[in-house]
Formats: structure tokens, sequence, C-alpha cells
């Protein structure tokens, strides 16, 4: 089947404004074509160093609706994204939709691109999720300890490492008086408030996900974080999981062991000091890998993805990686799972 097509129009001026604006955020004035129909959007770039590859990402906005437009160009096989946002919701962490598009500008394919739904106010309303703040981790320094990973210094800001996207100004004192609350509490005291604050059940579930998936990136920053409107707990989202199933954020081949059991931030570090965590964390890990993390389950999905998209690959000259790498992309996601099925439940000992 056919993957959709995206066509975007956008004028000399505005072109020249967009490159020239290519690390500022600016948005210019484009028309996108989506189903025959043609609306006024507002285009700009997005990504950090991804901004220098020649096959570049964008972020859409038509109205109050914002939709990226990730070229997946340092993963050979342009799925681990989409493979990962799949994933998440089988293990009951609701993620962002995404798919398979032609991106064209201007009548010229820019080639395959994922479209990914953003986590906004939109994402909570059409799950009918109460949602009172939301951040972006956008940097390690949103590792929820006291000290800056790069130098050993008390941060400036315990939300510095944050990108506060919705909520007043009283959300930035709640998520600093939490991550404050679990630095300086200890003992029955320390599980008490962590339970109070967090919703345990999908922080462990969302530990789960990134675990597994062996996104080495997603535990210190590259999640979202949102207080939830009904239970005034906090709540994790996934984000960016391009560097997961068995290669890294670069494309790089890496050891399926590289990611512990135990993940890599504070809040994590904390919490399995506690017998009572570490039990449900088990489980949960144990729920994971007797159903959704298993090749039964993932393969299938992964090949209809990887068959979808192979003929507009093969034809997108502007990717990293030949078309003989996107082939052997079946076969290195198949091998990880396996690989990791191991590892993990080894290393769950640990948790004992």
């Amino acid at each position: 089947m056919p993957i959709p097509i995206r066509a975007i129009t956008i004028s000399d001026a505005a072109s020249w404004e967009l490159e020239k604006n290519l690390w500022n955020d600016e948005f210019v004035p484009a028309k996108m074509t989506v189903n025959g129909v043609a609306v006024s959007v507002k285009i700009r770039h997005r990504g950090g160093h991804t901004r220098d590859y020649p096959k570049r990402s964008y972020e859409v906005v038509n109205k109050n609706q914002t939709v990226h437009y990730n070229a997946e160009f340092d993963d050979p096989s342009a799925i681990r994204n989409a493979l990962s946002f799949a994933f998440f919701p089988m293990i009951g962490v609701p993620t962002q939709k995404a798919k398979h598009v032609l991106l064209k500008m201007n009548g010229r394919s820019l080639g395959v691109y994922l479209e990914i739904e953003a986590v906004e106010r939109s994402f909570f309303r059409k799950r009918k999720i109460g949602a009172s703040s939301l951040f972006y981790a956008v940097n390690n320094r949103a590792d929820f300890g006291l000290y800056s990973p790069d130098s050993d210094r008390l941060k400036s800001s315990l939300t510095s490492g944050y990108e506060h996207r919705f909520g007043d100004s009283s959300e930035k004192v709640k998520l600093a008086a939490f991550i404050k609350g679990i630095n300086v509490r200890n003992g029955k005291q320390a599980e008490s408030f962590i339970r109070s604050r967090l919703d345990v059940s999908n922080y462990l579930r969302w530990l789960t996900g990134a675990v597994l998936t062996g996104n080495y990136d997603g535990f210190e920053q590259n999640y979202a974080i949102y207080r939830s409107g009904g239970t005034d707990k906090f709540r994790m989202i996934p984000w960016d999981y391009e560097g997961t199933w068995g290669r890294n954020c670069y494309g790089r081949l890496v050891d399926s062991d590289m990611v512990q059991v135990t993940g890599y931030n504070f809040l994590t570090r904390k919490m399995l000091k506690y017998s009572s965590f570490r039990n449900q964390y088990q489980s949960t890990l144990r729920t994971a890998l007797a159903g959704p993390f298993t090749e039964t389950r993932i393969m299938p999905l992964a090949n209809r993805m990887l068959g979808q998209i192979s003929p507009y690959i093969r034809e997108d000259r502007a990717r990293k990686w030949s078309y003989a790498d996107f082939l052997g992309e079946s076969g290195v996601i198949h091998n990880y799972i396996k690989e990791r099925r191991s590892i993990v439940k080894k290393e769950m000992a640990y948790l004992s």
C-alpha cells in the first residue's frame, strides 16, 4: 500500500528565510496539501545537530496543531522511532501517533519522513487525559538530581533541563519541589513522598520501555513529563527513540547490553533502593517479556513497516545509508530483541 504524500509549497522568499533561520527556530509561511486539501501552515527546521544534515527535519503548525516531520537520517531502518512508539502502548504508556509519509517541497521529493504527532494540549485532549502541566526534558540536566552532570555543581535551577510547554508559573515550582523532595528525603519518608507525587506504575512502565528498547539517551533527557489533572501526580511520555533496537542515536551498531536494567537517572536509582519499587519493576518487566517484547509480537510489526517504505527508501537519494543497509535491518532488530530478552532476564536477578 502506498504511503501518504505531504506536499509543501513555499515561496522563494520564505524558503530563503527558512535557510537563513536554520538555527533560530523562526517559522515561515507555507502551504501544505494533505489528501488534496491545501491549508496555510507555518514551518521551521527542528532538531539539534541534525540541522546540519543534508536531509533535514521540520516542524509544521496548522492553526494550533503541531506535527513533526523527522528525516530519520541516522537510522538505516527509518523505523526505530515508529516501532518504539508502537511498542509503548503495548505496555500501557501513551505515545505519539506516527506514520511514514513521502514529503515533497515545491514539487520536489524530499524522500521518506516520519510524521509524528506533537505532545501538546491536543495530545491530551484526544486521549481524554487531564494534564495540568507539560515539560519537555531537553538536556541532561533533566536527570532528577540536584547537581549538574556536566560540572558536579548545584544546578542554578532544578528545572533548567526542561522546556515548560504549558501550565501556569506555579507548575515549575511544583516540578522543582518534586525534584528537591526526592533528593533530600530518605527512608520511609522518601518512599512515601515518591508515591504521593509520582504515578509509580506509569513511571515503571516508561522505564521498562526505555530499558527494553535500549534508549541510552532517554533517561536523563528526551522524555516529556506532565502532571495529571486527576491525580496531581507526575507521569512520563517517551520522546525521541531513534537510537534504539540495537543502534545508537548516530546509527552505529551497539551491544545489546549497553543499557543496564536499572537505567540512568537519579529518580530511578532512588526508587530502586526500596524493595516495594524493585518488586513492582520486576513484575512490570516480566509482563513485558512474557508478551509484548518478543520476536513474535515485534517482528511482524517491524517487517510490515519496513515493507511499506521499502520502495520509497530505494529511491530516496538523500539518505545516509544504502539500500543494502536498509535490507539488513530486519535481522538487526530481530537479533537485538533475542539478545536483549536474555540479558534483561539475567539482570533482573540484581533487582531482588
